[in-house]
């Protein structure tokens, strides 16, 4: 894990290591102030053959180079503190960078079992926790470390009796913070599950907030929230016990320093063992020694944050990736023949259990041994239930999830045997829930190909049936729709959706349920675009609404998985099966 922590440190090793060189001057200018204390107070004063205005003279040039010191640290710290802060937050965004790229690298299955909160806190909190570390653990432990050495070496070497007294103390501040240690970084691990709880809650209820408003259920989303606030309240509670005991304890072992310095020196200057001057001096140095070490103990609590922090940067990172053929081709455009042999999948759910105290993987069966053909430029319609397995199938086409049994293969080829980008380049999806990006008409139509012209994307929303209306809008296509397209209605973001799949052109079309949310008017406005749309395309289509799929060159029928009729409109009605009780349930008898 350390190895993993300091590797992000690499392009940045020419700043780190000057930073690292002003740390190592400011500790050594901080044993200047005890140094020329003790040949002031043991050369200087007790010389009773040296002239008064030369003493004089002596101590103000001695001040006059511990300022000079003192100005040096200044400019030093200020390197620390700035440069020390930038590569911590260049590495922040490095890794969050990485952090990022993972996650669009990581399969549907993932974002299925974590919520986008949760997700969110990892980028957010904990990349901050871990740039504090990043700068403040290494000047830490490096100044803190060498005041101590220097503090310590310099102890001995006025008087090796007393600094054995003073150092007696700390190994039972070692101790103290082993035991400690482990309850911190339990409590502060604890508490960063806590806030993504949180973090996941309000992203949740923020984005439902209209469906929230329209409920009058604004209660019960405080009441969900609640429970992931008290979650915290109760965690951070538990780490500031921890906390608070440890400090407590380790400043008791401090103020220990302290009456050891007081006993031990007075009983050593009474027995005439220990001169005044150095004894003045000790209790000067003593504190080069105690507040280093004071600061090294203070520094848990942000070690722990940020030690925690990173691991929890690092599950994401070593989550696994969609897996890909290492022998995989590109393809440039396909025709779009489409062939199920024997495909079985299943989803894995984690379930939470109790007397286990672990979660574990139950696999639910959506599809089994699903067969069917569509050749290429024809349209096939999947109708049944919910949950029977037609948006699995559309899903298992542009490979977001893997097969469990059987294959998939388009122009005779297997579609893991396709590269990602190139497989996904020629389909085309419209599903029934839109997601539309926070920015302008034209970007969101650009998200189809983002390398069109102004008047491919013209042409494009023509063919969808919204350029006039984007033509009556003040700012035409630079036109905001706000996050999630809020200021459009549910007809107007499907039609941007469309307009979008126009401009990418695929061969391979799937439509998900694309107009079911619609009313009739907007549907037949729509569903106009949609033919257009399907014109030489091979087309799956998943519809409730058995009237827009009349004309399906084949109709399947999933029912519990598998696949219990097939054929076309009039075909399956002559065999009055489920198909005709779905029509009848529709239209009547």
């Amino acid at each position: 894990m350390l190895k993993r922590f300091i590797s992000y440190y690499k392009p940045y090793k020419g700043m780190f290591t000057l930073d690292m060189l002003a740390s190592l001057f400011i500790a050594i200018i901080g044993m200047a102030y005890p140094i020329l204390t003790n040949i002031i107070l043991r050369n200087v004063v007790p010389d009773e053959q040296m002239e008064e205005t030369r003493k004089i003279t002596l101590i103000c040039i001695l001040a006059s180079i511990l300022i000079a010191c003192y100005f040096i640290r200044m400019g030093l710290r200020f390197f620390v503190q700035y440069y020390g802060h930038v590569i911590g937050v260049k590495m922040q965004a490095d890794m969050r960078r990485e952090l990022f790229t993972k996650l669009e690298k990581l399969p549907f299955s993932y974002y299925d079992e974590h919520e986008t909160g949760k997700i969110m806190s990892r980028m957010t909190n904990d990349l901050m926790d871990i740039s504090e570390l990043a700068h403040h653990g290494p000047e830490n432990f490096f100044i803190c470390g060498i005041s101590i050495i220097l503090s310590l070496g310099y102890l001995f070497y006025l008087n090796w009796v007393f600094a054995l007294i003073i150092l007696g103390c700390v190994p039972l501040l070692i101790v103290i913070t082993l035991i400690y240690r482990k309850k911190m970084r339990d409590a502060f691990m604890a508490t960063r599950k806590s806030v993504a709880e949180i973090n996941g809650a309000l992203e949740s209820s923020i984005s439902g907030v209209r469906v929230t408003k329209a409920f009058t259920n604004s209660e019960k989303e405080l009441e969900k929230f609640e429970i992931g606030n008290k979650s915290f309240v109760k965690s951070r509670s538990i780490a500031y016990k921890a906390m608070g005991a440890y400090s407590s304890t380790t400043t008791f072992v401090t103020d220990l320093f302290n009456v050891a310095l007081l006993a031990g020196g007075g009983i050593l200057v009474a027995l005439g063992k220990l001169e005044i001057s150095i004894y003045v001096t000790f209790v000067v140095s003593v504190s080069l020694f105690i507040t280093p070490l004071t600061t090294l103990i203070n520094f848990v609590e942000q070690y722990q944050n940020g030690v925690t922090g990173f691991k929890r940067f690092v599950e994401i990172i070593d989550e696994k990736e969609e897996e890909t053929d290492p022998n995989s081709i590109t393809v440039s455009k396909l025709k779009g023949e489409i062939e199920f042999h024997d495909v079985s999948f299943g989803y894995h759910n984690k379930d939470y259990d109790i007397e286990e105290n672990e979660y574990q993987q139950e696999r639910k069966e959506v599809l089994s041994h699903v067969s069917f053909k569509l050749d290429e430029g024809k349209t096939i319609a999947l109708v049944g239930p919910s949950g029977g397995g037609k948006t699995t199938i559309c899903h298992l086409i542009p490979n977001f999830y893997k097969c469990s049994d059987g294959y998939i293969t388009i122009d005779g080829k297997r579609i893991n045997q396709i590269t990602f980008d190139s497989l996904r380049r020629n389909i085309g999806i419209v599903q029934q829930d839109v997601f539309l990006f926070n920015g302008s008409i034209k970007d969101n139509i650009l998200y189809g190909r983002l390398d069109a012209t102004m008047e491919e994307v013209i042409d494009a929303a023509k063919r969808a049936n919204i350029h006039d209306y984007i033509m009556n809008l003040e700012h035409g296509y630079d036109t905001q729709i706000g996050e999630r397209g809020v200021r459009l209605s549910g007809g107007q973001k499907q039609r941007l959706s469309i307009a979008r799949v126009f401009l990418k052109n695929p061969s391979i079309l799937i439509l998900d349920e694309a107009t079911s949310a619609l009313d009739n008017a907007t549907e037949i406005l729509i569903q106009r675009a949609l033919d257009d749309l399907c014109k030489g395309r091979t087309t799956i289509v998943v519809a409730h609404r058995l009237s827009t799929i009349r004309n399906a060159d084949e109709i399947l029928v999933v029912m519990d998985g598998i696949i219990k009729e097939r054929g076309t409109h009039e075909e399956l009605l002559l065999m009055n099966g489920e198909y005709t009780k779905l029509y009848q349930a529709q239209f009547g008898k």
